[in-house]
């Protein structure tokens, strides 16, 4: 069931963000253990085992002149449940729901040896709009930022 976080999932959702944190995934370092998760913007996978995943949409930025515009600010998917339709399912219920609030696109960063991410996206209906060479330097090699969209309308 993918349904919006409520302060009860808190605790999980913080140790997922940091059980799952990779230099594939993440140029920022490593979230710190004692910081609260944000809950806003958050669905979750809720599996019969517990939370599988989350997805985070939310504005690009707080102007009123790209409010027709969400981003994804964070998907992950706990490694036992990769690979079985939660990442796609949460992608899913995040378009639905930037619909129903009226967007006309939605965006996303990925880093580009993220290739699982990208593959995902893809196949979610995202491209590529744009790419900013050498953005990062992650474990000592340059790493790209690839900029995908999704118009909605």
């Amino acid at each position: 069931m993918i349904r919006p976080a409520v302060p009860a999932d808190e605790r999980a959702l913080r140790h997922l963000d940091r059980s799952t944190w990779s230099s594939l995934h993440s140029p920022a370092p490593p979230p710190p253990p004692d910081r609260p998760f944000n809950l806003d913007g958050v669905l979750v996978a809720e599996l019969e085992d517990g939370i599988a995943g989350y997805v985070k949409l939310g504005p690009v930025l707080p102007i009123p002149a790209n409010a027709h515009v969400l981003e994804i600010k964070g998907l992950t998917v706990s490694p036992a449940h990769r690979r079985r339709g939660v990442g796609k399912a949460l992608m899913h219920a995040a378009i639905e729901r930037a619909k129903v609030a009226g967007a006309s696109r939605i965006t996303l960063r990925v880093l580009s040896h993220n290739a699982p991410a990208r593959d995902l996206y893809a196949a979610c209906g995202f491209a590529v709009e744009g790419v900013l060479r050498d953005f990062f330097r992650l474990d000592g090699r340059s790493v790209d930022d690839v900029l995908m969209t999704l118009p909605l309308d």
